[in-house]
């Protein structure tokens, strides 16, 4: 005769060992967890201290707690020394344009060579795969030039106008950066987990490969957007040599060359923190916001190659 289980039964004897072998995982996990998380809380407690208790401060845990003579002075001779709010607008109409951009141009380029069939798509695949090893830094210079001497239409009154180089532009830092390997190939890879009878369904009904890319794949793909827009923001966001480069309008700089009128004149470090601060806070925010998404899409961007 079959006994039913106490209530009051002992837990099964697996489970406290399973717990033992993953507690070594946990306190790694929270000791790297807690040596990253440093630099920004010292960075956050130093913007609302004066320049001497920050170094008073500097030899003890002081350092990383909200105590002494806090207050607002370091933000408020921010926007009074450098224009932040211009910066940050700047680096908010230029990171999400590129984002926005990036996403539409990358992800038509992934499904064609991921759901369409036609001759060399898996060579060109490779050749994009490739362009990865290649450093900025080895071509920001012919850029440079090819910028400089790229023709745009303008508009002065009623009349357009073909004018010549994009240099002090918002397009100079937005449109060399629209298309992206990276974002290609992540796009390509989970387009790829994606089952393809869904495109065939999709054909028999009388649907267009691009109404198959709007209605079927890019739906099922939110991680994937999700991350590369994360992954698309970021380097936008801290985009530092080139406008520094293409840039010489204070109107139109992003907010990562503002660093340098800190270093200029009677420097404070105070005000670096809080302005450090001010630009940190987004990117932390985005990466919160989509970081359940951008785990599932790395997750399951190599389900399938």
């Amino acid at each position: 005769m079959a006994t039913t289980p106490s209530p009051h039964a002992a837990p099964a004897p697996g489970r406290p060992r399973r717990t033992l072998r993953r507690l070594p995982g946990h306190l790694l996990r929270s000791v790297l967890a807690l040596a990253f998380a440093f630099p920004i809380v010292f960075m956050l407690i130093s913007s609302f201290k004066p320049d001497q208790q920050i170094f008073a401060d500097l030899g003890s845990i002081r350092a990383f707690l909200p105590v002494g003579d806090l207050s607002l002075n370091n933000y408020t001779a921010v926007f009074d020394r450098v224009p932040a709010a211009r910066f940050l607008i700047n680096s908010i109409v230029i990171s999400a344009v590129t984002v926005v951009l990036g996403i539409v141009v990358n992800s038509l380029a992934a499904f064609a060579l991921s759901r369409m069939r036609w001759p060399g798509r898996k060579a060109l695949l490779m050749l994009i795969i490739a362009t990865l090893i290649v450093p900025f830094e080895t071509f920001a210079l012919p850029l440079v030039w090819w910028v400089n001497k790229l023709p745009w239409l303008e508009l002065h009154g009623f009349q357009l106008a073909l004018t010549e180089g994009w240099l002090d532009t918002y397009r100079v830092q937005i449109l060399p950066f629209v298309a992206n390997a990276f974002s290609i190939f992540l796009f390509h890879q989970y387009f790829q987990s994606i089952p393809k009878e869904l495109d065939e369904a999709a054909r028999i009904d009388g649907a267009s490969w691009f109404g198959i890319y709007r209605r079927i794949i890019m739906p099922l793909s939110g991680p994937a957007v999700a991350t590369v827009a994360i992954l698309t923001f970021l380097p936008m966001w801290n985009s530092y040599l080139w406008p520094l480069m293409v840039v010489q309008d204070e109107n139109l700089r992003p907010v990562m060359v503002g660093i340098q009128y800190f270093f200029q004149l009677n420097v404070s470090w105070g005000q670096i923190m809080a302005y450090s601060s001010l630009i940190t806070v987004p990117m932390l925010a985005l990466f919160l916001a989509f970081q359940r998404s951008f785990i599932n899409s790395i997750a399951s961007s190599g389900v399938k190659g």
